[in-house]
């Protein structure tokens, strides 16, 4: 933060009046569960991205970031807030200041602020959303707004959806905006209810393995395994009353397998169905402090997602049977949408070096490029420090 408080002086020639954090998000399990109606088990991170802000007199917004440090310092008015490509990353803060004034939040006058983020490019952990939720909680200081933290999260979202143009979820900044320290959230993507659940590790600490592989496909076979899931539901409606798949239990969904009658279309609805359950299993595990069967649910997601979802690829796959191997680790699984991104294992914090440096040689000498492997504690959700 010192670091960035001087960058901001340098940039800005003054200092700026606030220093501000949003996290970045895992998602512990519940993986493609979202648009199925499902649940998620999200928890914010220590990874994220900071900000230093400071009022302007005039209507001009001044947005430096170090981590594009070639790009310099992007301009726009308060009173021309486009989408505009040649903007390029501040089109997420541009995007949440024209929403929160279109819903009749006071944003009087510019602001200069610079951003730092410490969460790996493309590893799948949620820029994006960190970048929107900051600039919620910069705003909300900086001009005194009543704001409801919910609406600062459905801002984020409608930033992504309506203004970037991502068919995304709500779970990125749900996860970062409501996030608390050693608690994750089971939400109800249906109905946005939610629980704060203790997810204390103990000994444990979760790590985050960037497989270093861009999700180049991850768009395309997302949109092809919705489709899937939307066929697998409307054939099992013909004889079930049912809204989505995250209604049906395991017994109801294997007794009625006959309706689906195509082999692909049953394994895709079957992930759907038994990831959601793993996440209601996985809350019921933490509450009791079973970190062992936690550890197995985070197994046997992993197993539906390459088996039967079929989204995880060699990389992911040589990653978490990397980590399922070490004596250290309770379980290992993929996060976000497959194809390259990230993988999780809950590892012993005392054998940290030697989970490491195993994993790191066995995936460079299957892969033959290196994996970048982070320690994250849970950490709370956007705020001014």
């Amino acid at each position: 933060m010192e670091q960035l408080q001087q960058i901001f002086t340098e940039k800005f020639g003054e200092e700026g009046t606030g220093s501000y954090f949003a996290p970045g998000r895992i998602n512990l399990i519940g993986e493609h569960t979202d648009y199925n109606g499902g649940y998620v088990f999200p928890a914010s991170i220590t990874i994220g991205t900071y900000g230093v802000a400071r009022k302007r007199s005039d209507n001009q917004i001044h947005l430096y970031s170090e981590n594009f440090p070639e790009k310099g310092i992007i301009t726009f008015s308060l009173t021309d807030l486009d989408y505009r490509k040649e903007d390029d990353w501040t089109n997420y803060p541009k995007g949440v200041i024209r929403f929160l004034k279109e819903a009749g939040h006071v944003i009087d006058s510019g602001m200069d602020i610079a951003f730092y983020g410490n969460i790996p490019n493309g590893a799948g952990l949620s820029s994006s959303a960190s970048i929107e939720l900051l600039t919620g909680v910069i705003l909300e200081d900086l001009f005194g707004l009543e704001i409801e933290r919910l609406e600062l999260v459905l801002t984020g979202k409608k930033v992504e959806n309506e203004f970037i143009g991502v068919n995304s979820g709500i779970m990125d900044q749900f996860a970062i905006g409501m996030g608390k320290k050693d608690h994750a959230l089971l939400l109800d993507t249906n109905t946005l209810a939610y629980e704060l659940v203790p997810a204390e590790f103990g000994d444990y600490v979760v790590a985050i393995m960037n497989t270093n592989k861009r999700r180049e496909l991850a768009d395309s076979k997302y949109n092809e395994r919705r489709a899937e899931c939307e066929e697998a539901l409307k054939r099992l409606q013909t004889k079930l009353k049912i809204q989505s798949l995250g209604e049906l239990d395991e017994e109801t969904f294997f007794a009625h397998t006959s309706l689906i009658a195509d082999p692909v279309l049953i394994k895709r609805a079957k992930h759907a169905v038994t990831e959601n359950q793993r996440t209601l299993k996985a809350k019921a595990a933490l509450e009791a402090g079973d970190l062992d069967a936690f550890g197995q649910l985070l197994d046997a997601s992993h197993a539906s997602l390459r088996d039967d979802y079929e989204v995880t690829g060699v990389e992911l796959d040589t990653l978490v049977a990397a980590a399922q191997a070490q004596p250290a680790v309770l379980g290992a699984r993929m996060t976000g949408a497959g194809f390259g991104g990230c993988a999780i294992a809950l590892v012993k914090k005392s054998e940290w070096a030697t989970f490491e440096s195993a994993v790191k040689a066995s995936y460079l000498e299957k892969i033959g490029y290196e994996t970048d492997i982070y320690q994250a504690s849970i950490d709370d959700g956007a705020r001014k420090l």
